[in-house]
């Protein structure tokens, strides 16, 4: 399945991994929200974590039609995503993210905390208030 990516972390435009990533390999990134998730400080990058009535920031990325299966497997890589892997910390889902310009609901990917990460940070982990890691 080819979606767009959401992405709410170093992943966006001016974060530390957007150049090294998606500069050159993307048709279109704009601003978008996740409905129904909130964001979690890690070491360094930002946790989305399912819950209801929470909103993240972010943008939509949709990747070159060239550029996908290698974009898919490089963002898998720094995600520490594996299907089916226990030791997961995020797992790629399809949700749908709405557009901020023109509000149309699209599905895409996005990388959200592993049930046992979810876990730990519901219990103890810094809440991104307001739900943009770029003006945390």
């Amino acid at each position: 399945m080819t979606l767009p990516f959401f992405v709410y972390g170093t992943l966006r435009p001016g974060e530390v991994n957007h150049d090294f990533f998606l500069r050159g390999r993307t048709l279109s990134e704009r601003p978008a929200r996740l409905a129904d998730a909130v964001l979690y400080d890690g070491p360094g990058y930002p946790y989305v974590v399912e819950e209801p009535g929470g909103v993240v920031s972010g943008d939509l990325v949709t990747a070159r039609p060239e550029e996908y299966g290698e974009l898919l497997v490089a963002l898998d890589l720094l995600e520490d995503y594996a299907p089916g892997d226990p030791g997961n910390l995020y797992e790629r889902v399809a949700r749908e993210v709405t557009s901020v310009g023109d509000g149309k609901t699209v599905q895409a990917w996005v990388y959200v905390a592993a049930p046992g990460v979810a876990a730990r940070l519901r219990a103890r982990g810094k809440r991104i208030e307001g739900g943009d890691w770029s003006v945390r």
